[in-house]
């Protein structure tokens, strides 16, 4: 049964078989495991053994580890790491095996990364499932890390001034691990004050996080400012230029793609699978093909193009002009700067 990381506490009370923690984020995954772990030692779950499916590893170590007698007589905890996320032919027989033969004094907990629909659609995947509890320990964004970070401040019983939640939020969005820790100085340094961002600016530096993927979804809602601010944090991290270019393009080119395709009256509901694009996206491209018009997605190609001609034949990375670019998806900036030509 999938449960989010948020929803854990409601299911500790009777432990199912098996956990699956499958994710990206450090500090999801392991935040859950020690709740799980906690909730299983006040249940009789003493012994901990820890196996990673590294090279050369032998599936029949976990399952006589299973089998086996605890040499302290009390219930047993088996924590399996795959690392690719897949356990292979090998793997999936052992997980029939496990399944087949319950023990009610064994714990398994199965982590890895982010599962693709591959996987959670796959046997070995759903026989786990049915016995226990899958937990997506997915970074948060937006609102939803809103909700995580509002959480955490009332967890370290803070008090933060709204303007500095905001700066909480721009600081540490997409990083986890860096807001707890920022929680657990907060709670040191300030544990009766209301927070403000003064004192957040004299605290802490920007540890924000971001993908080009959430790049292109911000420019696409036109979240100009959002999106300026990844940007920045993209070229602080030392992002490939030519990674960036290729995310750009792909998404200016499927627009101009869709807006042709519009022109001559198809409907966008025809063409949302055969471009591939998911439901969480589409009012991502609804939003920029209402917003923009054909001559504004023709001009940004072209400033793309040139932005690309530079990059590739002359080595010039040009974040400004990748900022002016991202700029361009609100309609509004064309009649201001569409006129500005990059340089040679």
């Amino acid at each position: 049964m999938r449960v989010y990381p948020d929803q854990l506490k409601q299911h500790l009370k009777n432990l199912p078989d098996c956990f699956l923690l499958f994710g990206d984020d450090p500090w999801l995954i392991e935040n859950s495991k020690q709740q799980i772990l906690a909730a299983a030692k006040k249940q009789g779950f003493e012994e901990r053994v820890q196996l990673s499916q590294e090279t050369g590893f032998n599936w029949g170590d976990l399952t006589q580890e299973w089998q086996a007698m605890s040499l302290f007589a009390s219930r047993r905890i088996i924590e399996l790491t795959l690392p690719q996320g897949k356990p292979g032919t090998d793997g999936a027989a052992a997980f029939q095996t496990l399944l087949q033969h319950p023990n009610p004094d064994m714990l398994l907990i199965v982590q890895g990364p982010k599962a693709s629909a591959e996987q959670t659609n796959s046997k070995w995947f759903k026989s786990l499932d049915a016995k226990g509890l899958y937990l997506p320990c997915t970074t948060p964004e937006g609102k939803q890390f809103e909700r995580w970070l509002d959480s955490r401040i009332t967890h370290y019983e803070l008090t933060v001034h709204h303007d500095a939640k905001a700066m909480l939020f721009t600081l540490f969005e997409g990083n986890l691990l860096a807001a707890e820790q920022a929680m657990q100085l907060l709670q040191l340094l300030s544990p009766k004050q209301n927070i403000t961002p003064e004192q957040l600016s004299e605290y802490f530096e920007d540890q924000s996080r971001f993908s080009v993927f959430q790049l292109c979804d911000a420019i696409l809602a036109n979240h100009q400012k959002q999106a300026q601010h990844m940007l920045v944090q993209l070229q602080a991290e030392g992002t490939a230029m030519p990674i960036l270019m290729w995310a750009l393009f792909k998404e200016i080119n499927l627009l101009l793609t869709l807006k042709l395709a519009q022109h001559n009256g198809e409907q966008l509901n025809q063409l949302w699978g055969k471009y591939r694009i998911w439901d969480k996206r589409k009012p991502l491209y609804q939003a920029a093909l209402t917003r923009l018009d054909l001559e504004h997605i023709e001009h940004m190609l072209a400033f793309a193009s040139k932005l690309e001609l530079n990059l590739k034949q002359k080595g010039i990375e040009d974040w400004i002009g990748i900022s002016h670019f991202c700029i361009l998806f609100d309609p509004r900036a064309h009649n201001r700067l569409a006129h500005i030509e990059l340089t040679d």
